[in-house]
């Protein structure tokens, strides 16, 4: 078996970058990911302007608070003003630009107007409430990298300099299957024996999440040859295929028995828990990744792995997630021989606490937990001690 960061770098090796591009413009550019570097071509902000509503004054007409100016001009947002005469002040708006010869703005809260003049009741100092050209930024700047999944703040950044498209990598084609006789979509009475197809809602969601583009093929039936029709249809029109179930070494587990036949194996089985039987294969051009059946095991191994090596071949720059030292609310006594990813959520006193129970067909801990504590192989931990743990946020983003 390999070791969980073993089989996350193999992973990472295989993952193709992608190639193909397409320019989408900013509004439909979220999710995506960029392909081509971005300069700007205009400088941000492209005037001094004022971050606050306020007067424009200079700094050496006021050398006592109380000081009284007259007001020479308004200048509104949008606007240019005039060069600003010595012993006057300017009343000024939040991002007007600062006319020439001012070199402060005092906040209105600190002034106050009588007829054609302005008292301001506090000393300025020179380049207050002042936002300078340029000071975001620089004409030529680069303002997105390549390789950038576009959130809502880079779609902000690419229209604040203009960017009306961007070129972005062609949408990843994931499908997924689910192996089980026993599995019932929900909505149908359930009979002796059988459950409802919780990894169908709970893969299919996070392969959304990803902005893939997904190829839902349901579920389907325990036989090798069922699985082997599943198996080439999905290799065919996807990039990647992600099946649930059937890659253990049970007398019903046909996945990686079909991979085999029609593709290869190159990894099987992986030294942590939950999540023991992962496969990684090829078939033709598509990657295969077989995951547990288990509900849990097939979330935290996507999470941790899967996710990763799909945003490698989505073409994003960085993949992998972040962990972080926290203190145990929990005793965890008994060392394990497997690397263990434990259910856990932030208490209020600062400490992590994990579900009380950690097996891998409790789909609650999942919906109930805000991170995985990482345990290490043979590590047991008291209250108190450090842990390892990684926020759900860094994993389903």
């Amino acid at each position: 078996m390999l070791k969980a960061n073993q089989l996350l770098d193999a992973l990472l090796e295989r993952a193709r970058r992608a190639s193909e591009t397409e320019t989408v413009v900013v509004t439909a550019a979220l999710g995506r990911v960029l392909a081509i570097p971005q300069t700007s071509a205009i400088t941000v902000p492209p005037l001094d302007n004022s971050a606050m509503d306020g007067y424009a004054v200079r700094v050496a007409d006021v050398a006592v608070a109380g000081a009284r100016l007259p007001v020479s001009q308004r200048i509104l947002a949008g606007a240019v003003g005039e060069s600003l005469q010595p012993g006057t002040a300017a009343r000024i708006f939040t991002g007007a630009p600062i006319p020439p010869g001012a070199d402060a703005v005092l906040m209105q809260e600190y002034c106050y107007a009588e007829g054609d003049d302005v008292v301001i009741n506090a000393l300025p100092r020179r380049g207050e409430n002042i936002r300078r050209a340029g000071e975001d930024i620089e004409t030529g700047a680069q303002v997105l990298a390549a390789g950038t999944r576009i959130g809502a703040a880079e779609m902000g950044l690419a229209a604040s300099v203009g960017l009306a498209g961007l070129p972005v990598f062609r949408r990843l084609k994931v499908a997924c299957f689910f192996t089980g006789d026993e599995l019932v979509t929900p909505g149908t009475p359930l009979e002796p024996g059988q459950i409802y197809n919780s990894n169908r809602y709970t893969l299919t969601g996070l392969v959304n999440g990803l902005g893939c583009e997904l190829i839902d093929l349901g579920i389907v039936p325990d036989s090798l040859e069922a699985t082997e029709a599943a198996l080439a249809g999905a290799a065919s029109v996807a990039d990647v295929v992600i099946t649930s179930g059937g890659v253990s070494v049970g007398e019903a587990d046909y996945v990686k028995a079909a991979v085999e036949k029609l593709g290869r194996v190159e990894m099987w089985k992986v030294a942590m828990k939950p999540g023991k039987p992962l496969v990684y294969g090829r078939v033709d051009e598509a990657d295969f990744i077989g995951l547990p059946g288990n509900p849990v095991s097939a979330f935290v191994t996507f999470c941790l792995f899967v996710r990763p090596f799909l945003l490698k071949r989505m073409g994003v720059r960085d993949v992998l997630y972040r962990a972080f030292p926290v203190k145990a609310d929990f005793a965890w006594a008994k060392p394990g021989v497997r690397r263990e990813f434990l259910r856990a959520r932030m208490q209020e006193n600062g400490r992590a606490g994990i579900y009380p129970n950690q097996s891998s067909g409790v789909l609650t801990s999942c919906a109930w937990a805000d991170g995985l504590v990482d345990i290490e192989i043979g590590q047991t931990v008291q209250p108190g001690d450090w842990v390892r743990f990684i926020p759900l946020a860094e994993l389903l983003a």
